[in-house]
């Protein structure tokens, strides 16, 4: 659920008032355990020695993301008083403002709460404010639609009430605002990757992309008489063990000088990955639901690029399909053919979400001549052994972009690492009967499904991220507690908006 909680931002004058003494006041200390004016104002002398006091009796030091809380001191208009620690000098120049706000909302979740933002040495910036405000909003989702019954305290945490009190508290609303839009498509994403697939096949899937046009987005879907029209035979090879028939969407938002070529996001979608004839494991065949998170993290982008109306010319497009083992399935040892007029030996029908991206990647190319391509993808296993799940894997065939990309992971947290691609690679998915093979064995197994999509890409800028770490059954983190992350929205909301946006 995306409504648990509500933000609003004043003044740091209200430090010292309450709704009628109810309510936490949250304030905000380092390893010193020095309060900020607004701070001290609020809690008065005794206030101030009752913290050093409680810290000490506690063994609190205000380091980096802990938390002490205690009731109100005599005199301070509140119930509880939560103490929040920032750490070091140096750990305070280099805050990381979504987390903080995570972490903060984390401790008052289901209460109402003043938060003062204010310490010594520092000034609290609506911008800085509206990040803090995006992370308590994350961290506030919950995915529980399915339960039929609540645990007894489930209605007491339902509700979360923020007062965000700083001196620029004139310009936060805005930036407050932008941090909601934001934060509406990373939720519409973990909701995509955290849905049952009987419930998100991709029938349903292309109907939820679509309801994007209620922001402008035009929409258009593909159905499989038009993909075969169009040649799209890798994709549909995908999807011929199911029952479920696929979509590709396409999603324009033109926000940008007319004719002006966009940039477009391209995103895997398979709604479920048994592997078709080559069946996985029984083991973690649950988390395959999730085999979509590249697709869910381009809508969640567009939803956030459209709600904030960015002035630039995007495409979104992601190709649906669910695989599945069946007497129609594409086989190993297969010969398809792709939309490029490229021909794919099937060596693996557990790699089909390269196969799925060729023919999306080949549309777009013709049809959009886009200035620039990312491609999302939960692709390979290979990428987390690689990199854990904290970090994901980029492979590019320019620098520029791959820079922007890293800054751009870098600023929001979600961070990629770049990994190599070499004629090597390129020539380990050679066939000997086709164009090429979807798969070069087990070693080198994500750079080898990279070169594979780059064959699709013609001379466009073009990067592709491995997300199959972190998109979904990642580290937990301040900002995330749920299984699906929409991972991605984030990263590429930043990229346009440093990079593509018109100034």
């Amino acid at each position: 659920m995306a409504d648990g909680i509500e933000i609003g931002f004043g003044p740091l004058e209200q430090s010292g008032q309450g709704p009628g003494g109810a309510g936490d006041l949250v304030v905000f200390v380092g390893d010193d355990l020095a309060l900020g004016a607004a701070a001290r104002a609020a809690l008065g002398s005794a206030g101030a020695d009752l913290v050093a006091k409680a810290a000490a009796s506690e063994k609190f030091k205000g380091r980096s993301l802990s938390a002490m809380s205690l009731p109100a001191p005599a005199g301070v208009n509140a119930d509880r008083l939560v103490v929040v620690g920032l750490g070091s000098e140096k750990d305070r120049t280099k805050t990381d403002w979504p987390a903080l706000g995570g972490f903060t909302a984390g401790k008052v979740s289901g209460r109402t709460a003043r938060v003062v933002l204010d310490w010594p040495g520092a000034t609290v910036g609506a911008a800085q404010a509206g990040e803090f405000a995006l992370g308590a909003r994350l961290r506030s989702y919950t995915f529980d639609r399915y339960k039929t019954k609540k645990k007894p305290d489930a209605e007491d945490k339902s509700r979360t009430t923020l007062t965000l009190l700083l001196a620029e508290h004139g310009t936060a609303s805005r930036e407050g605002e932008a941090a909601r839009t934001l934060s509406e498509g990373v939720i519409l994403a973990r909701d995509l990757v955290n849905e049952p697939p009987n419930v998100l096949f991709p029938e349903e899937f292309a109907r939820r992309a679509a309801e994007l046009s209620k922001l402008g987005v035009e929409i258009e879907v593909l159905e499989p008489a038009k993909m075969r029209e169009l040649g799209m035979g890798a994709l549909l090879a995908v999807a011929q063990g199911s029952v479920r028939e696929p979509r590709v969407v396409i999603m324009r938002w033109n926000g940008g000088p007319a004719g002006e070529a966009p940039v477009a996001f391209i995103g895997k979608g398979v709604v479920f990955d048994s592997g078709g004839v080559s069946i996985k494991p029984g083991g973690g065949m649950e988390d395959m639901k999730g085999d979509m998170g590249g697709a869910a993290a381009v809508v969640g982008a567009l939803h956030a690029l459209a709600s904030r109306k960015a002035r630039c010319n995007v495409v979104g497009a992601i190709g649906i399909v669910e695989n599945m083992p069946d007497g129609g399935s594409y086989r190993p040892s297969d010969i398809i053919t792709s939309m490029s007029g490229q021909t794919i030996e099937v060596i693996n029908t557990d790699a089909e979400g390269r196969l799925v991206l060729a023919d999306v990647i080949t549309h777009v190319v013709r049809s959009a001549k886009p200035k620039a391509i990312v491609d999302l993808a939960t692709l390979t296993g290979a990428i987390i052994v690689a990199l854990g799940q904290d970090i994901a894997g980029m492979f590019s065939n320019d620098d520029a972009l791959a820079a922007n990309i890293n800054a751009a992971g870098e600023a929001t947290g979600e961070k990629v690492w770049r990994m190599p691609l070499i004629p090597a690679y390129d020539k380990a998915i050679d066939s000997k009967f086709a164009d090429m093979k979807n798969t070069g064995g087990r070693h080198g197994g994500a750079a080898t499904a990279a070169s594979f999509i780059k064959r699709y890409v013609e001379e466009v800028p073009w990067a592709h991220l491995d997300i199959a770490g972190v998109a979904m059954s990642s580290n937990a983190s301040e900002i995330n507690r749920s299984w699906g992350a929409g991972w991605g929205v984030r990263l590429l909301d930043r990229l346009v908006r440093d990079h593509y946006e018109a100034r």
